[in-house]
């Protein structure tokens, strides 16, 4: 499948290495917002089209996907320019600013039958089902609890700074452990606590949330970009607890007992990044017809964001594109 990079940035390259190496996906056009940006990552990663606008790039009906890596602020603008254009769209994360911007673009998807999903690729990975695979199995007993943190020394990136682009620690790396939560406690929530420590720019640099279910158990989530953390998962069992370690790109899931003894440690498969399995679901799913997917359907999308809403309302935060 020919697929479109919108955007020229890290994350961009990062994952455009992953996808030359994939059967399933040809590097096809690049668009920036000038030529020269489009032409040196044409260059650099051997794509064959490069766009100095995005509105050629989606014009060009030789695109059949396109991968959007714009930073969050317009990330809502530049997949309406895609469906528009009848364009299949997978989204980077955080898939728009709030979850109003999410549910317009769900519902477009859905009216005109056009693909969209969310690049949160922990979604998409085999290591979601193994963690689920162990609760199953009752080894660690009934689960009542989860911690999960993710904190990476990234203050100085303008992205994560700056409120006109929808900067800060939560949409950018705390959106992880919110997605780590709901995809093994499922989203009866009933209530969310949260505290924060922000910028002089008025984001989030900190934060602290915990999230309250119906049937008791709880989740502590962290994340922030002032620091560095081991951005280890745990859950607690009756009968042990098992630590995942990385909850950004799991690398092993080891199982302790009550005796704080190790009973298994599982390796998850070898991969190219680990980006590649967000992608061949899209592929699979377009070429079946479909309009989401399976792993992050936009549903779960629009959850997210108004879970993400509430706690940046209760933080007095709003960012400029915000009513």
């Amino acid at each position: 499948m020919r697929i479109g990079v919108l955007g020229t940035g890290r994350i961009a390259r990062k994952v455009c290495l992953t996808l030359k190496a994939m059967e399933e996906i040809e590097c096809y056009a690049v668009a920036s917002r000038t030529l020269e940006k489009a032409e040196a990552f044409r260059s650099e990663l051997g794509f064959e089209k490069a766009y100095g606008s995005y509105e050629q790039m989606v014009e060009d009906p030789l695109v059949e996907l396109v991968y959007i890596t714009s930073p969050h602020s317009h990330h809502y603008e530049h997949m309406m320019l895609c469906l528009r254009h009848g364009k299949p769209v997978i989204c980077e994360k955080s898939f728009t600013v709030n979850a109003e911007q999410a549910e317009i673009v769900r519902e477009y998807s859905r009216k005109h039958g056009i693909f969209v999903a969310e690049a949160i690729w922990t979604r998409y990975m085999p290591s979601r089902q193994m963690i689920l695979n162990i609760f199953n199995s009752g080894v660690i007993g009934e689960v009542k609890a989860l911690s999960a943190n993710l904190f990476y020394s990234v203050a100085d990136k303008e992205r994560l700074r700056e409120p006109s682009l929808a900067g800060g620690a939560l949409l950018d790396v705390g959106i992880y452990g919110i997605n780590f939560a709901l995809m093994n406690f499922g989203s009866d929530i009933v209530k969310i606590d949260s505290s924060v420590q922000k910028t002089d720019l008025g984001v989030d640099a900190n934060n602290f949330i915990t999230i309250h279910y119906a049937d008791g158990r709880l989740a502590n989530i962290s994340s922030g970009m002032y620091c560095i953390s081991d951005r280890q998962g745990v859950f607690y069992g009756t009968k042990g607890y098992v630590i995942v370690e990385n909850i950004n790109n799991p690398e092993s899931i080891s199982v302790y007992d009550s005796e704080h003894e190790l009973v298994s440690k599982t390796v998850v498969p070898p991969q190219i990044s680990g980006y590649e399995y967000e992608f061949r679901e899209c592929v699979n799913a377009i070429r079946e017809g479909r309009t989401e997917s399976w792993s992050m359907p936009l549903d779960e999308t629009v959850n997210v964001l108004r879970i993400m809403d509430g706690i940046r309302k209760d933080w007095g935060l709003k960012y400029p594109m915000e009513k």
